[in-house]
């Protein structure tokens, strides 16, 4: 991915987006901005029952600028999203080192996405090309059934070369947080997620997307050609990119859908997480996202692009935190688990 705001290389503009997400801004503070999580969180349905009968719990207040929760089943979320797994996940995919695409190494980690989502009760798909005589490969799991069928992407590739970095701009991106946060946020999401009734949840990892401007690549090839052979309509599409920053600060995409933000950034205040998600808008990004934008639909970008070893040798495993991966990956399950979405 690359961004489109002032530091960018290839501006990204639109007629009227940035008016109004200074109207979402200036608003920002009036219930307008509402969205929720549970009112109970962390407790048996035991101890909740106890509590809403004997009216002595004060459950968690939702900031003033937010309105009330929409209740979660307790019995619907069975199991929670785990940092410590998700980071686990990341230092496996580094153990293949670089993961550029055609190469063995992103090879043997597609088929360890099928394996790991095989055995987590998905089905699996995938979609193979070649784009500049270079093989491509999407890879996704499908679960739970109906006519809703919301996403949730992230990019599987590293870029072939650290062409921002001080010193070595020839050798592979490590890509801990550029490439291998996102997959592991989706594939512990893959442990604990349970679809609604009537709807299905992909997850879905994009390859091609890191190496545009090199060698006459375009970005996001991966994902543009997923969205070309989409035969649905999704009700909604979240991406993940670079999210396991130790120091992280996720704001407001401007070129993504601007209701759809608000739910999950209302979704993380609920849970505590207003540092770390902050609802302000900062940078146009072009990103996995993008090539569903451009048919109309629902999605967003979900980046923390302030990432000083972006794109150079030093995108390296010390750099992630198992509490960033924690943060993100919770949000998204709340939002795929709650009742009312």
């Amino acid at each position: 991915m690359f961004q489109a705001a002032e530091q960018c290389r290839k501006p990204m503009t639109s007629s009227n987006s940035n008016d109004f997400w200074v109207i979402i801004c200036q608003g920002y503070s009036t219930s307008d901005y509402s969205l929720s999580m549970a009112s109970i969180r962390g407790r048996t349905l035991k101890w909740a029952i106890l509590a809403i009968l004997a009216s002595a719990v004060s459950c968690s207040s939702s900031p003033a600028s937010f309105t009330p929760a929409t209740r979660v089943n307790p019995t619907a979320v069975r199991k929670r999203f785990e940092g410590q797994r998700a980071f686990a996940h990341v230092a496996s995919q580094m153990a293949l080192g670089p993961r550029v695409t055609g190469t063995l190494a992103i090879r043997q980690l597609g088929d360890q996405i099928l394996s790991l989502l095989q055995a987590t009760g998905w089905a699996t798909k995938t979609q193979e090309f070649a784009y500049r005589d270079t093989p491509v490969r999407n890879v996704w799991g499908t679960k739970g059934s109906g006519p809703i069928v919301r996403i949730v992407g992230a990019h599987y590739d590293t870029r072939r070369r650290a062409d921002q970095d001080a010193e070595d701009t020839t050798a592979g991106v490590p890509g801990a947080n550029d490439g291998a946060s996102g997959v592991a946020v989706l594939l512990e999401l893959a442990r604990v997620l349970e679809p609604r009734v009537g709807e299905q949840v992909w997850l879905v990892f994009f390859d091609a997307e890191d190496n545009g401007e090199l060698d006459n690549w375009d970005w996001i090839v991966g994902s543009r050609a997923f969205v070309s052979a989409m035969e649905i309509v999704p009700a909604s599409v979240v991406v993940i990119d670079m999210v396991g920053d130790k120091n992280q600060e996720i704001f407001f995409d401007r070129n993504s859908d601007v209701a759809l933000s608000q739910r999950l950034w209302s979704i993380a205040s609920s849970l505590g997480y207003e540092e770390q998600f902050r609802a302000q808008p900062k940078y146009a990004m072009e990103d996995d996202h993008t090539p569903f934008r451009e048919r109309g639909w629902s999605a967003i970008d979900i980046i923390d692009f302030d990432y000083p070893s972006w794109h150079t040798r030093q995108d390296t495993l010390d750099k992630i935190s198992a509490a960033s991966l924690e943060h993100v990956g919770r949000v998204l399950q709340t939002w795929l688990e709650m009742t009312v979405n």
